[in-house]
């Protein structure tokens, strides 16, 4: 129950009783917030429960925000209920995306989670149409149809890695490497390719349903993070955000993004929201795709090397990640020439931070700022398209084995002048002259 005065005015109004010797006064009674005070915040990665931030918090919106108006009538400071605060914003950010969060457990896997991820992707475009600064929101709800519809396929056919000729083709490749160029090539080739042809006749569906649950949870530790920033964004405007800040549930960092967000500065816009993605993919999900890559040491770097590989990003003008930094290997042949091997599959692992990082910056930032600024009924058509569409228009699983088998025949050794630099930085990868 709400009590309508503060713990120290009913212990001063009980000593003033007890003084003038009045019988049958109950005793004070602590506030009800006071419970909820300096929790620690257990699931803020959404990596050891369901539900929200802590198990000792009420999932209903109404009480929680009875609770901080309580403690904020009462002075107390902010960082001892942050993770009431926390768990306020984001029971209103799942509550605006229609999704249960007490019950939201990504490693239950896909199918159990079908629904979060289409009604929180829905959820971050609906904010990028509706607030043309949210570029944050209106990526990660596009993009976030091929991570879903990647994720839908590896988990309905959790057999993939038993597709025939997938971990044949991955050793056919690096047999012909070697043939061709020799095995100081095939020691330079991505580790991600070498471990696929190692690791894939072992991997198991226990290993997937892992793999696939610990990425489910970087999607709700994603969400976690910075939807309750967008919903208090929308609501309540920066004020709201000061509040985080003051709380420790962000630094003057995030803070200063906001503000530039909130500017109506086209350039500050852009900063803003660049700020946001580089929190989500470094202090959101940086260790836990180390993670996933240290899994079961080959087994990890495999999966990890593929979810790259596969991908189609669905922002426009953009290349996928196999085109963005192929494998472009120089060496000299045995006749003394120089050479260039080259390999249509990526030279780098998208769960390491920094290339996938080049990546983002260089290709998905960019071209979607300019799809925004540019092109926004082309843009908005494919934000309202219904996200049930958008997500089965891009399931990648058939297209993987054609994907190495193409590799394998599109294996091509360039002999160079000798005269000539055997490779010239292009962009984010090289190109021969």
């Amino acid at each position: 129950m709400r009590f309508g005065f503060s713990f120290h005015a009913a212990v001063v109004a009980g000593v003033a009783a007890i003084g003038l010797g009045l019988v049958g006064v109950a005793p004070a009674q602590a506030s009800e917030s006071a419970a909820y005070l300096d929790l620690p915040l257990l699931n803020r990665k959404a990596d050891v429960a369901p539900g929200g931030v802590n198990p000792e918090l009420p999932y209903a919106a109404g009480r929680l925000r009875t609770l901080l108006d309580e403690v904020r009538a009462q002075g107390v400071a902010p960082q001892r209920y942050a993770a009431l605060l926390y768990q306020y914003w984001l029971v209103e950010a799942t509550n605006s995306a229609g999704i249960e969060l007490a019950a939201w457990n990504p490693r239950a896997g896909v199918q159990a989670n079908r629904d979060n991820l289409i009604k929180s992707y829905r959820y971050y475009e609906d904010l990028q149409l509706a607030h043309r600064e949210l570029q944050w929101a209106g990526m990660g709800g596009l993009v976030g149809a091929d991570f879903a519809g990647g994720l839908v396929d590896f988990e309905l056919l959790g057999g993939i890695y038993g597709l025939p000729g997938l971990s044949e083709t991955a050793r056919a490749i690096l047999g012909a490497v070697e043939q061709v160029a020799g095995p100081q090539v095939v020691a330079q080739l991505p580790r991600g390719l070498a471990a696929l042809a190692e690791a894939g006749p072992r991997i198991t569906p226990q290993d997937l349903q892992y793999l696939i649950g610990l990425i489910l949870v970087m999607q709700k530790n994603i969400f976690s993070d910075l939807m309750p920033m967008h919903e208090a964004y929308v609501t309540e405007g920066l004020p709201a955000l000061a509040e985080f800040e003051a709380a420790g549930l962000f630094d003057a960092g995030i803070m200063n993004a906001w503000r530039d967000i909130a500017s109506g500065d086209g350039a500050r816009i852009g900063e803003g929201n660049a700020a946001l993605l580089r929190r989500e993919q470094d202090w959101a999900i940086g260790a836990q795709w180390d993670e996933a890559r240290g899994y079961k040491g080959s087994v990890g770097e495999a999966v990890t090397y593929l979810s790259g590989a596969v991908g189609s990003p669905s922002v426009a003008g953009v290349v996928p990640p196999r085109r963005f930094r192929p494998v472009r290997v120089p060496f000299t042949m045995v006749d003394g020439r120089p050479a260039l091997l080259t390999l249509p599959l990526p030279d780098w692992n998208w769960s390491e931070l920094d290339p996938r990082w080049d990546y983002i910056s260089t290709e998905l930032l960019p071209k979607y700022r300019f799809q925004v600024e540019n092109e926004w009924p082309a843009l908005e058509a494919s934000l309202r398209m219904p996200y049930e569409v958008q997500l089965e228009s891009h399931r990648p699983l058939l297209n993987i084995p054609q994907l190495l088998d193409s590799a394998l025949r599109q294996i091509q050794v360039t002999p160079l002048d000798a005269a000539e630099p055997a490779a010239v930085p292009v962009g984010g990868g090289t190109e021969v002259r």
